[in-house]
């Protein structure tokens, strides 16, 4: 069948989305630097971006196919452990003398490595266990219902995110009620920003590689 002239080609969304997709894991590495306080939890700022990237991983999935998902998911976490390597070396280099914010930026941006560690991993886990969850409603219960694919391959990676980067980064050093309350606000921003996201998955057109090993 003849494309339409008003379609984009597939591999200039595939380029899109992939880029999509790393820019929102880099800033949601960068926002979770903010602690802000929303309805009674605290919360990082990462949280209102992070959960973009399921539902972008979802995105590559069915444009480009798992193989392409899990190399995606994989240069995303090198990309932000490259990016937290550097803000270190940064904040270890001697300042200007007539720079006055090294203070402010060796504060803010000097990666805390248990943190930075926790949510590659939570990240690495997570959506490998959606491309996995994703793939196996493709192909094992139906390719209809578009908006279920997202929903269910969201509903176990977002929880299970959230509980191996809230115990990851803060198991031991806050105490359990407070861990428990950084996964409970995680998993709610996470689940709210998912069913926005959701829709997302009928802009990509299918190309049948979702299906493929």
């Amino acid at each position: 069948m003849k494309r339409s002239s008003h379609q984009p080609p597939l591999a200039a969304t595939g380029v899109w989305i992939v880029a999509a997709y790393v820019a929102a894991q880099m800033m949601a590495d960068v926002l979770s630097l903010k602690i802000a306080w929303v309805a009674g939890f605290s919360i990082d700022a990462g949280t209102f971006v992070y959960p973009f990237t399921f539902t972008l991983r979802d995105m590559v999935h069915k444009l480009l196919g798992r193989a392409a998902a899990r190399s995606v998911i994989l240069a995303a976490a090198v990309i932000n452990l490259a990016m937290a390597a550097f803000f270190a070396f940064a904040a270890w280099l001697p300042a200007d003398p007539s720079w006055p914010l090294q203070g402010a930026f060796v504060a803010v941006l000097t990666p805390v490595w248990r943190i930075v560690i926790a949510s590659i991993v939570a990240e690495l886990v997570s959506e490998f266990t959606d491309t996995e969850v994703y793939h196996l409603w493709v192909t094992r219960v139906t390719r209809r219902f578009q908006w279920a694919r997202v929903l269910v391959s969201n509903g176990v990676s977002v929880p299970l995110d959230s509980l191996i980067f809230s115990w990851g980064a803060f198991g031991g050093r806050y105490a359990s009620a407070t861990v428990w309350s950084i996964f409970i606000s995680n998993v709610l921003v996470k689940g709210i920003v998912t069913l926005a996201s959701l829709p997302g998955i009928y802009l990509v057109p299918s190309a049948g590689r979702e299906v493929q090993s």
